[in-house]
């Protein structure tokens, strides 16, 4: 089934069944005010959606309405933890090649894993609001997993378990306040501005064949002012999948119903697949050229998130966003 979170005013917004071709939705009242409230009693309250949902796709609903992700919040508007990996070590391994910096051989074993800012996500057409163009504005294109309640040290078997819903997400990034933030060794905090996700949240089973060993095997095309500058295979290259991910974050503590768990940015050793951020290109350009020489994201513009399934339709909606200046 495919979920969304209508912007009803509230600050967690009004959950939403959404048919599976993205055209109808129906509010989930009687069932669910929210998709946390969902999260918090999935084994009750997930049949009750899947049955909406059969209604729904089967034009039998009561009283579906357009579907309209303009409309839309992120599916968690807010949520308990966000946690984002880095699954492609392929992306890693450029960084640090372009900086001459040694890969630790680790990083091939461990997981790279940062946490987030969960209080306020945006939606799938929200502007992206900064303040300053300086600070190196860059998109990440990524794939996320929300998951129920995950135990400490749970294993990744039964961390696989635990997935309810995936996601696409941008995780937003200001790489030149990135070095200096790195450097005193407590990690991201100004750099990572507020993550947005795409319109739809769905269950595992809604990708077939396409969600396997814990991995999504699609294309993420990422569009950047009307131009498709990558669209590397999300399955490809992903050392870490996504239940090692959890498991890696459950190393320590119990994971709760509604924590959101990204995949990093999505990036293939084939560099004709394109890219999923902008300082991934610009380390490919410094590794054969000595310099960068694509600029980072400006005031006006425009990034598209999208992933397709095999017969060319939207499986999660667009993400689609504008950068614009934070006005005093």
């Amino acid at each position: 089934m495919k979920l969304a979170t209508l912007n009803d005013g509230t600050r967690d917004g009004q959950l939403l069944v959404v048919s599976r071709d993205l055209k109808t939705a129906h509010v989930a009242d009687g069932i669910a005010p929210t998709l946390q409230a969902a999260l918090d009693d999935w084994g009750f309250i997930a049949p009750q959606l899947a049955d909406l949902s059969l209604l729904l796709n089967e034009g039998r609903a009561r009283r579906p309405f357009d579907f309209d992700p303009a409309r839309c919040m992120a599916p968690l508007p807010r949520a308990y933890q966000w946690a984002d990996g880095s699954a492609y070590v392929n992306h890693v391994e450029l960084v640090r090649k372009a900086r001459k910096a040694e890969m630790p051989a680790s990083f091939w074993e461990d997981p790279l894993m940062y946490q987030g800012g969960s209080d306020d996500f945006i939606g799938p057409m929200d502007d992206i609001m900064l303040a300053h163009e300086e600070w190196g504005i860059d998109f990440e294109a990524e794939v996320a997993v929300v998951t129920g309640d995950v135990p400490m040290g749970a294993t990744p078997d039964e961390a696989h378990g635990q997935i309810r819903l995936l996601m696409l997400a941008n995780d937003v990034s200001l790489r030149n306040l990135i070095p200096d933030e790195l450097a005193k060794g407590f990690g991201f905090l100004q750099s990572k501005p507020a993550t947005s996700f795409a319109p739809v949240a769905v269950t595992p089973d809604e990708l077939g064949e396409a969600w396997r060993d814990g991995k999504v095997h699609l294309p993420l095309r990422s569009t950047w002012n009307g131009h498709l500058v990558g669209q590397p295979d999300a399955g490809t290259d992903m050392v870490f999948n996504f239940p090692q991910l959890i498991a890696h974050l459950a190393k320590s503590r119990r994971v709760r119903a509604g924590s959101i768990i990204g995949s990093g940015t999505v990036s293939n050793k084939d560099v004709s697949r394109g890219y999923s951020c902008i300082a991934e290109q610009r380390c490919l350009e410094t590794i054969a050229e000595g310099s960068p020489s694509t600029p980072f994201m400006r005031f006006g513009d425009s990034i598209r998130i999208e992933m397709l399934d095999e017969k060319g339709k939207s499986i999660f909606g667009a993400i689609d966003q504008t950068v614009k200046r934070l006005e005093p």
